[in-house]
Order: C-alpha cells, then structure tokens, then sequence
C-alpha cells in the first residue's frame, strides 16, 4: 500500500499537506493532539504525605535514622564475631549444612552493615529529598559560565531540599554508619597473622646444641668436614616430622666450610670457629632462599636465586647482588664427646631484612 491509498487523516501533517498540494488539494493542518511524535511533556507533580505532613516526615526521618544505626550495630557485632569465633569452628546452619562459624558470621553482618546503609540512604532519598522532575535540554559537551554557575546554584539547592544541616539526627547516623565501615577492612589485616613478637630474631640454636648432618641425622664431628666441603646441618632435637620443622629450619639451616686458618680474614670469624671450620647460616639476607653454591677456591657461595655473593673467608660479607648485610655467623666449638656443639644463638637475625630489624 503506496502513501496515496492511505487516508489523509491517518498521515502526519507533512505527509498529507504534500499529498493535497501534489493533487491539487487544500492542506489539512494536523491537530497536535493526534501528532504520535508530539512531547507528551512531564506529568504533574504529585507531592508525597511527607511534602504536606511533617509528621509524615519525622517517620521518614526516624526510620533512616534507625537503618544506619542498624548498620553501625552490624559493624560492631562484625568485629565481635572476628574476635570471638576460632577460625577452625565448624556449625551447623541449616540449608547450607556445615560450614565455618567465622566466614558465615563475618559474611551476614558486613552484608548487613552495607545494606542497612544503602537502604538508609534509598529511603532518605524517596522519602525526604527532593523528587520533583526537571527537564533539561541538551547543551554543549563545554559548559558555559551560566551553566557552571546554574551546576553550583542546583547543587546547593539540592543541598538544602535534602535536609542535611536541619535534619542532624540523619546526618550524625549516616556519619556515624560510614564512619564505623572501614573498621572491618582494618580488623581484617589480623589474618596477615600474628605479631612477630622476638620469634624472627631467635632460633633453636642454644649454647650446648649439637650440630646434626642433614643427610646423616648424626652427630657432626670436626673430622667429618673436610676443607672445600660444603656440608648442612640442623640443631639437636629437631625432626624432620615435627608440625613445626619447616618453620623452625627456615630459620636455624646452617652450612659449614672449612677454610684454612690462615685465609681467614675476619678476626671475629676466626675466633668464633673451629680449627678453621666456621658456620653460617643457610638463609639468605636478601629475600629467605636457601644457599647451597659453594666455590672452594674463592670461599664465595652463591645464591641461586637472584645470584647474592658471600665471601665466607671474610666475614661472610656480600661482594655482589642485592644482599643487604652478611650471613650470620654462628659460634661453635666441641663438646666432651667430641662432637661440634653451638656456643650461643645467632649474634643478629637471620634471613631477609625486616622492618624492626635493628
């Protein structure tokens, strides 16, 4: 169906006045009623019980109030249950069946906590602020000085149709609610795990601990190292299936060398070993890796990883790579049995720098 069998009554004004125009006819003018592109505009507002009853308003205001108070009490009952729940307790919750008391608290009420602020806000918004429509035409990406300064005049507007300087008892809850939140981003840093406390500056090794062969689990005595030997040891009564070895080895791995007197520079060093055989600890200070490349002709080891340099025959200090300071010495002797004993802990922590190392 072509527009010339279509009524005129049923064709937009144009349309028809082109059409009477092309048959010689008088153009009709459409009425805008019956224009289906016409801009129907806005409605009219309606004003809401609490614009006329402030009543009505106070309720509104109230039960914002209590829905942020809610989500400071949430807040506060996340940090108890963080205190209180053990991580390893399981519950029962029906229709979820056994599950952790800790991830099940801490999931309700930090959920709760940001709802109740949310849905204080949506009602405060619904309720209270503002809801009359305003339509604005479209403009220019680059805002003019009026606009800016119509922006700053709508905002303080919008400002003061929200209530925020007259209704206090909203805005110290709401400030109060959002103040409270981050607290469980803040208690949350505790699973970083516990304080160090002095566990990082101590080991196992005690003054009368015997040296034990990582490889043989015995008793290591001066004639078991040889010079250009490289050889791994543990202190007495550590085992290798106790809950806690790889912590403990972690920091008390110990290599021992034994070094001609002679080319020992470091005094200290001399004094602290054993007809030449002095020990060092395993762990490297950069970042923790374990060293094990020794040169028997220069007495440099090497760590593997990012490739730190000791020079054992002085002082164990670092002569390449990204080491900070040197290997812990740690000072032995022989006991009555004839076996190589330590005479103290480390003088200095072991391992990778830390923070309060000092």
């Amino acid at each position: 169906m072509s527009s010339q069998d279509i009524p005129e009554e049923n064709l937009p004004a144009e349309a028809a006045a082109h059409g009477a125009v092309g048959h010689g006819g008088t153009a009709v003018a459409q009425r805008v009623d019956d224009d289906p592109f016409h801009d129907p505009g806005l409605p009219a507002h309606k004003p809401r019980i609490q614009d006329i009853d402030e009543r009505a308003a106070k309720r509104s205001e109230r039960a914002v109030a209590l829905l942020f108070t809610l989500s400071m009490l949430s807040t506060v009952a996340f940090i108890a249950c963080f205190v209180i729940f053990p991580v390893d307790k399981l519950v029962y919750i029906w229709p979820f069946g056994r599950v952790s008391a800790l991830n099940f608290s801490l999931g309700w009420t930090l959920g709760l906590a940001l709802f109740f602020i949310g849905a204080g806000a949506v009602h405060w918004a619904r309720t209270l602020m503002s809801d009359e429509e305003i339509a604005d035409e479209r403009h220019p990406i680059e805002a003019s000085p009026e606009v800016k300064a119509q922006v700053m005049a709508d905002f303080r507007q919008g400002a003061a149709e929200s209530g925020m300087g007259r209704r206090k008892l909203i805005r110290n809850t709401m400030f109060g609610a959002l103040a409270l939140v981050p607290l469980t981003g803040v208690v949350l840093l505790r699973d970083l795990g516990p304080l160090p406390e002095k566990k990082l500056r101590k080991t196992l090794w005690a003054k009368g601990k015997q040296l034990i062969n990582m490889n043989t689990h015995e008793p290591l005595r001066p004639e078991d190292i040889t010079v250009g030997s490289l050889v791994f040891a543990m202190p007495e009564g550590l085992k290798e299936d106790d809950h806690n070895f790889q912590i403990e080895i972690g920091k008390a791995a110990l290599m021992l060398v034994r070094i001609q007197p002679d080319d020992i520079k470091d005094k200290r060093e001399l004094e602290w070993s054993h007809e030449g055989i002095v020990a060092f600890s395993k762990v490297c200070t950069h970042v923790g890796c374990p060293i094990s490349l020794y040169e028997q002709q220069t007495h440099h080891v090497l760590c593997p990883c990012h490739q730190s340099t000791f020079d054992l025959s002085d002082g164990a200090r670092v002569i390449f790579g990204p080491a900070g300071h040197p290997l812990p010495q740690l000072r032995i002797g022989v006991n009555d049995q004839g076996n190589l004993e330590a005479l103290g802990d480390f003088a200095e922590p072991v391992g990778a720098s830390f923070w309060e190392r000092g």
